[in-house]
């Protein structure tokens, strides 16, 4: 059969990488094409394009890059009619992926949403809109198939795959070694996979390393990013590895973390971390007028309550993440409600094995559609 899969940014690349592996396994005669990273590549999908060329954050970098998007918006759809695909799959990239979720429904081919857009934090009346592009979704956090299913979405929660990820994750012998590090406690620093959030984390991160002199530094670096990006840790001396996130919080004694996927791969590797986001000003000023949630992170989001400190937009500051980070590093206690915290969003995930599950869902619902056809 034939996937046509739509991933917007790094983490989306890495679970498309673990879905197209996992359903070579039920489809030997899978063929992949759509827009994904290095990843996705390396496990057989054809590039129409990189995720780089679409990739924006925040609300009004959105407004300013929607030319932009449009144009990838056609040169997707053009894509999907001359590839004929048995089904798109979508992962994540909500803004985006509605809308090509819109256009192949129209098509009559099956849109499959693995990993959709967050409608509970800010819009739930795109659950209806979400309801009518998709034949199937398919949740990564337990809250979210309760929150859809209230719409009428046929939608399963399949577990995280995070879980799949780490589970084949081996500590290298020797990455301190490979990488030139010193045997000091090593404070991680995850800035963030993208050009505008590395570009309003690494600053204030940096400004902190002074103050922890006992302690070394090392920035969990993204490859596709260029290391130019890194020019302001480059000449303040602070080691960068890049592409070895899980062998820096597998060696990590703390970690300042931008939210998103990593706070919780952070969690899953008992890191205590500190939160840290920040944005454009009338981006910020636009989200707190639509957001609907207490939390940014997605572990206090999964435990309900404050398991780790959040620092959002002004109070992400030099002062206030030094006392932050002193807290992590010094009090046991808090360490203790942290790591204790993070038990309870394990348990509450559960085990599963998301990508094998959400495979075979996608394989055996493309099938039994076809079979349905002949009759």
């Amino acid at each position: 059969m034939k996937y046509y899969i739509i991933s917007g940014e790094r983490s989306g690349d890495l679970h498309a990488a673990n879905l197209i592996q996992s359903l070579k396994h039920v489809d030997e005669e899978a063929d992949f094409r759509g827009m994904g990273g290095e990843l996705s590549a390396e496990q057989g999908m054809s590039l129409c394009t990189h995720y780089d060329e679409v990739s924006l954050m925040g609300f009004l970098e959105v407004v300013f890059g929607f030319r932009k998007i449009l144009k990838y918006l056609r040169l997707l759809k053009k894509d999907i009619l001359k590839f004929k695909p048995d089904a798109l799959i979508l992962i994540d990239f909500g803004g985006f992926n509605m809308k090509m979720a819109a256009f192949a429904k129209n098509l009559g081919i099956p849109v499959h949403y693995y990993i959709p857009p967050k409608i509970w934090a800010w819009n739930h009346k795109r659950a209806y809109k979400l309801k009518e592009t998709t034949d199937q979704v398919y949740c990564i956090l337990p809250f979210e198939a309760e929150f859809f299913k209230k719409f009428g979405l046929d939608v399963q929660y399949v577990g995280n795959p995070l879980f799949d990820e780490i589970s084949k994750y081996q500590p290298h012998p020797f990455f301190h070694q490979k990488n030139e590090l010193k045997y000091q406690p090593i404070i991680a620093l995850l800035p963030g996979s993208r050009k505008q959030e590395l570009n309003n984390m690494l600053s204030v991160m940096l400004k902190v390393v002074p103050k922890f002199p006992n302690f070394q530094f090392v920035i969990a670096g993204v490859d596709n990013l260029g290391i130019d990006l890194y020019a302001p840790a480059v000449m303040a001396g602070i080691r960068i590895v890049f592409d070895q996130t899980y062998d820096l919080l597998h060696h990590a004694s703390a970690a300042i973390v931008t939210s998103g996927t990593a706070t919780l791969e952070t969690a899953l590797f008992n890191v205590p971390q500190v939160v840290v986001y920040k944005t454009s000003f009338i981006s910020y000023e636009i989200a707190k007028r639509v957001i609907k949630i207490p939390f940014i992170s997605l572990v206090n989001l999964i435990a309900e309550k404050e398991i780790v400190k959040e620092l959002i937009q002004d109070d992400f500051n030099v002062d206030s993440l030094s006392k932050e980070l002193s807290l992590v590093l010094a009090d046991s206690v808090h360490n203790g409600k942290i790591l204790q915290g993070y038990s309870e969003v394990k348990n509450t995930l559960g085990d599963f094995k998301a990508s094998e599950t959400t495979a075979g869902l996608i394989y055996d619902s493309i099938k039994n559609k076809s079979t349905d056809v002949v009759l």
